[in-house]
């Protein structure tokens, strides 16, 4: 896996506010009527108005709906529906209570299964557009339980100032949550959809606890961590805790079994339990490993899935017991140590050298010796280094969002049978498939994969073989 942060499904992608990016011009006025012809690659309604491009949030293919206007630019404006006047039937009731202004979960208006059948088609549109390619197999999506999947997450903490009253007071209010829709505002939450029940059941007395802290204005935000073993929470805090702060957290994350890091610069501390032991981990059952992370490292935070990710990966990459494989963006070992359980070596390169070191860990916790981490600057020619010589039969990439155009040029020339690209966003991985397909290789298998229910991210596998 990559050095980086999964796309946060917490990120504005819907909503009543203008988004403030260049080139935006102050919202038109009026609330017309339009009908939504089709989604967007952001999965935001389609419509026409008036001889311009509507974006239009909260809307599904097919419905006509009112619309407020949140911002316009030269061609396009955008807007959120408001009145839903022919209703799709892919619309459902708002399973969240905070689904109108948390930023976080810009779907669940819309029905599970047409979610990621509207990401499959956003996959197969992208391959179309940017690589005048299609699969010649299309892979059934991989999906899973849509609620409390998600095992990391960073909450906000702002006190804010209510609306002025005259001759009432103004005594600012605790804000604890995630963004709302295209603000750098938070909604306050007291439960999450999508988080586990045990950390969304807690969320009450986490914000509790804050308004009982003498200095929990010094607080700015608070990672959760969710392993198979144990939840973590990692405090952000501008200065230091006194003493009677910290043994409020100490008295609240105890009797839960939690974890508990103060950080009040670059580096976390676990202060509870005071073992030392600044690990969570995940199981890959099906390969017999278990894996371990900082709750601050990059993993997958969608467990089930990532199992059925990895064992799709393998099995379309099919290791043989004497081929040498490579991993790209390789992390602390998601698919590289599943790769060592069927191949004869496997080199796994990352550019975070910590996560290389996690990786090592990893292998030798899970007893594996044909497997060596290695840090590299990816956007630079490898062929020459070392652990590159030896060449490799077949190879895995886990790039992050800008996609691995500079690598699926330097690889090319290793000549492997097979490649298989594991992706987040469709547009890198349309424009990186057009470069392989000029290399000698050809799109034989993708498909999605719901990592991020009701969020607007689109998870996708594809394989490549050499013609």
């Amino acid at each position: 896996m990559p050095a980086r942060k999964p796309p946060s499904i917490f990120r504005n992608r819907s909503g009543n506010r203008a988004s403030g990016r260049p080139g935006q011009q102050q919202p038109a006025q009026g609330t017309p009527e339009v009908d939504i012809e089709r989604f967007s690659h952001e999965v935001r309604g389609i419509a026409r108005h008036q001889g311009k491009t509507l974006f239009v949030d909260n809307a599904l293919p097919g419905e006509k709906v009112r619309i407020r206007y949140t911002a316009s630019r030269a061609k396009f404006d955008e807007a959120v529906a408001t009145d839903i006047l022919s209703p799709s039937d892919d619309r459902q009731p708002l399973p969240c209570p905070h689904a109108e202004t948390c930023g976080g979960c810009a779907l669940q208006h819309m029905q599970p299964t047409a979610q990621i059948a509207a990401k499959q088609q956003i996959l197969l549109d992208q391959l179309q557009r940017f690589a005048s390619a299609s699969p010649e197999q299309v892979l059934p999506p991989l999906t899973a339980d849509i609620a409390g999947y998600r095992r990391k997450a960073r909450l906000g903490v702002r006190y804010v100032k209510p609306p002025h009253k005259k001759g009432a007071a103004s005594k600012p209010r605790l804000v604890l949550g995630f963004r709302e829709k295209r603000s750098n505002n938070l909604t306050d939450i007291r439960e999450c959809l999508v988080m586990p029940a045990s950390f969304s059941s807690q969320l009450p007395q986490l914000h509790q606890l804050i308004e009982r802290c003498h200095e929990g204005r010094q607080i700015s935000h608070i990672e959760v961590a969710v392993g198979e073993d144990a939840t973590a929470l990692v405090v952000r805090h501008l200065k230091p805790l006194p003493d009677e702060d910290r043994q409020r957290w100490l008295d609240f994350v105890q009797p839960l079994g939690w974890h508990l890091y103060l950080q009040a610069d670059d580096t976390p501390r676990k202060v509870w339990p005071e073992d030392g032991d600044e690990r969570l981990n995940y199981k890959l059952p099906e390969f017999d490993l278990t894996l371990h992370f900082h709750p601050q490292d990059f993993v997958q935070v969608n467990f089930a899935i990532n199992r059925q990710m990895v064992h799709r990966a393998i099995e379309l990459l099919d290791p043989q017991p004497g081929e040498r494989v490579l991993d790209l963006f390789c992390g602390l070992g998601n698919f590289t140590l599943p790769l060592a359980k069927r191949a004869a070596e496997v080199v796994g390169v990352e550019g975070a050298l910590a996560l290389t070191r996690r990786g090592r860990e990893n292998a030798e916790h899970n007893r594996l010796g044909n497997v060596q981490f290695q840090a590299a600057d990816l956007t630079e020619d490898f062929s020459t280094s070392p652990w590159a010589r030896g060449g490799f039969d077949k190879i895995l990439l886990d790039p992050p969002r800008t996609g691995a155009l500079e690598v699926v040029r330097n690889i090319a020339h290793f000549g492997a049978k097979r490649i298989v690209y594991v992706s987040c966003n469709p547009a890198t991985l349309a424009r990186d498939t057009a470069e392989l397909l000029q290399r000698g290789y050809r799109l034989t298998k993708a498909g999605v994969m719901d990592m991020f229910p009701h969020t607007t991210h689109v998870e996708s596998i594809a394989l490549f073989e050499r013609t």
